[in-house]
């Protein structure tokens, strides 16, 4: 028998070898960037899959999307949660597709952003029809989409995380996303201030809404309370509110996909750089900090069991939300996971039929979900209202920067590679929420940072709603 010691995982290896990837095969946050997804293309990964579409042989797809697409356009399509599947999944399959087809820029999330924006032009050009977007937005808001993709994927990355990275990491993130927080709070207002937009105007019309984590703890919320206090109505608030969330959404997909283009071309401006998946900079023995290889395939009984305990972490979470709303039923769910990772409540093979649940999903639904989310949720001509005013745009995007660049710094003096801590907790904050972190991690090619997103913009949500209830009465007496 092998009595040789355990390796150890050291920062030295990936910090002075700047153009090779770390070699830690595991998953979790020790996964690297990757085109594929197990011996062939993934459906949602850049890289051309030749005569196959939603992968499945190109006449085929024809037939299914045509029987679809008649059902459709003659008012026919039911309202379930099977239509649902079939409009989002051939539609998506066909985005991601049509994207792969462009070499260099498929590298930089093309795919993802015509999943994510394509639905929602083709329903402001009055060119999708009704009955299919009926459809769908039943299927995401109704039926509950959504909430069965993110659990699917919070339940499985955090129970197939190295328990001991779970806990080295968690800690560290409160660095990186309450600095960003508030530098992003204090520079956005300062920039409003000089440039005449003013200083609580952008604080709470720009900053506050993007970095609030999605629209749930962002949009919604804030146009009622701006509303109650000014006396004004909430519709009044919202268009400009909805504006800066989708907009910094767009900014966000392109630099998670500018990310993900360096990764792929091992681009390390500096020490501790890019982490090609792989969050931290610590030492660690290898045994404890990885996993074994992802499978392959799965037993039918074993996705079953993963679909269970992610439905009964999202019923846990939403109950205890019933009684203690301080904070959202997702960030509920997420500490639930956590806790029953960190304490073993459960035995190695549900944890793992957990993971290989999530994995499933993940790799087979992300189109779907982003035109779900697209056809759901973003609103065209509000993007293009918000165009008309310039000094709107530059505070949007300078929001998302300013982000981006204190969350990585903060999180690369704690240890963390700068490229990972930008995305997480500095991109997932400024995008649009659950449906957001799928699109970012999707165009950064690290979705395996799925838990780390949720805990950051629900969290962080809750503390950014917050501290906009505090600063609301000055918006009273900024238009008095």
């Amino acid at each position: 028998m092998s009595t040789t010691p355990p390796t150890t995982l050291t920062t030295e290896p990936v910090d002075e070898t700047p153009d090779r990837p770390p070699a830690d095969p595991g998953t979790g946050m020790h996964r690297r960037v990757a085109p594929t997804a197990g011996p062939r293309r993934g459906t949602h990964y850049p890289g051309r899959q030749g005569f196959r579409i939603a992968s499945m042989p190109a006449p085929v797809y024809l037939v299914l999307a045509a029987v679809v697409l008649t059902a459709a356009v003659t008012g026919n399509l039911p309202e379930s949660m099977l239509s649902g599947f079939a409009v989002t999944i051939l539609l998506g399959g066909l985005l991601i597709w049509i994207g792969n087809l462009f070499p260099v820029v498929r590298d930089y999330g093309l795919p993802t952003i015509l999943c994510t924006f394509v639905p929602a032009l083709l329903i402001f050009a009055g060119v999708m029809p009704e009955n299919a977007v009926t459809v769908v937005q039943g299927f995401v808001d109704t039926y509950g989409f959504l909430d069965f993709f993110v659990m699917a994927l919070i339940a499985g990355s955090i129970l197939g995380m190295p328990r001991a990275l779970l806990l080295k990491a968690g800690p560290r993130f409160a660095v990186p996303l309450i600095g960003c927080l508030i530098a992003t709070f204090v520079l956005i207002g300062a920039l409003g201030a000089v440039t005449g937009f003013g200083f609580i105007e952008g604080v709470l019309f720009i900053a506050a809404p993007i970095m609030a984590g999605g629209l749930g703890l962002g949009a919604v919320p804030m146009s009622e309370m701006y509303a109650a206090r000014t006396g004004g109505e909430a519709a009044t608030f919202m268009g400009d509110l909805m504006s800066a969330v989708v907009m910094a959404n767009i900014v966000c997909i392109l630099i998670a996909g500018i990310f993900n283009g360096l990764g792929k071309r091992n681009k390390q401006l500096f020490v501790g750089f890019n982490g090609h998946g792989q969050l931290l900079r610590v030492e660690g023995r290898a045994d404890e900090m990885a996993v074994p290889e992802k499978k392959e395939i799965s037993s039918f009984i074993s996705l079953g069991k993963g679909l269970l305990i992610a439905a009964v972490l999202f019923v846990a979470g939403n109950l205890v939300a019933a009684w203690l709303p301080v904070l959202h039923p997702y960030a509920w769910t997420i500490l639930f996971a956590a806790a029953v990772k960190i304490f073993g409540l459960l035995p190695k093979d549900l944890e793992d039929a957990s993971s290989e649940w999530g994995d499933m999903i993940g790799a087979i639904l992300v189109p779907a979900l982003l035109v779900g989310v697209s056809m759901t949720y973003i609103d065209i001509q509000e993007v293009l209202a918000s165009l008309s005013n310039p000094m709107f745009i530059v505070l949007t995007v300078a929001t998302v920067i300013i982000a981006t660049v204190s969350s990585g710094f903060l999180g690369w003096l704690v240890k963390f590679h700068f490229v990972e801590a930008a995305i997480t907790p500095g991109l997932v904050m400024a995008d649009t929420g659950g449906s957001g972190d799928v699109s970012v991690l999707s165009a950064a090619n690290r979705m395996h940072l799925m838990p780390f997103a949720g805990l950051t913009n629900r969290l962080g949500g809750a503390l950014v709603l917050f501290v906009t209830s505090l600063l609301v009465p000055l918006l009273a007496a900024a238009a008095g």
